[in-house]
C-alpha cells in the first residue's frame, strides 16, 4: 500500500498512536472506524422516529501505520479549533495530500527549508476523528498494517 492509495479512502480514521521510534523518525498509527447507525421508533411531537449513530474503531481491521523516515516539522491539532478556508488546495479526505496549505505557508516563513535544501517537500495531512496531523516531508510515508492481537475466549 502507498499513500497514494490511501487518498483514496472514504471512511472515518482514529488516531491510535503517534510517536517518534528514533530522532525526526514520526510513526502514526492509525485505526479505520466503522459508523453504528441505530434507528429507535418513537412517538415524538414532531414526527414518529428518531435515530443517532455513533463512530467506533473498527477491532476486526488491521492498523495502518505511516511511518516518515524524516520530516520537516508535523503538527497535530484538536479537531474542534480547525478550520477549513478556500485557500487549502488539496486531494484525499482522511488522508491528504496539500499543493497548498497554511502550514506550507508556515513551514515557507517559519523554517529555512526550500526546494534546493532539503529539497522538494509535501504536506501529507491526516484527518482523523478528535485529531488532525499535518506533515511536511521529502518523501512519501512508507506505509504497513500492523493486526490486532485477537482475544481469545
Amino acid at each position: 500500500m502507498n499513500y497514494s492509495e490511501l487518498l483514496q479512502y472514504q471512511g472515518y480514521i482514529y488516531l491510535n498512536s503517534i510517536f517518534e521510534s528514533e530522532d525526526n523518525t514520526l510513526i502514526v498509527d492509525i485505526d479505520r472506524c466503522k459508523n453504528n447507525r441505530i434507528v429507535i421508533d418513537e412517538k415524538t411531537e414532531e414526527g414518529t422516529f428518531s435515530s443517532y449513530a455513533s463512530i467506533d474503531v473498527d477491532d476486526t481491521l488491521p492498523t495502518i501505520r505511516l511511518k516518515f523516515d524524516w520530516y520537516i516539522a508535523y503538527s497535530v491539532r484538536n479537531e474542534s479549533f480547525t478550520v477549513m478556508d478556500e485557500h487549502e488546495v488539496y486531494k484525499g479526505t482522511a488522508f491528504s495530500l496539500y499543493s497548498k496549505s497554511r502550514y506550507l505557508d508556515f513551514i515557507e516563513v517559519g523554517t529555512i527549508a526550500d526546494d534546493i535544501y532539503p529539497g522538494p517537500f509535501k504536506h501529507y495531512g491526516i484527518n482523523a476523528l478528535n485529531h488532525i496531523i499535518d506533515v511536511v516531508s521529502t518523501e512519501p510515508p512508507s506505509i504497513s498494517i500492523i493486526q490486532r492481537n485477537v482475544k481469545q475466549e
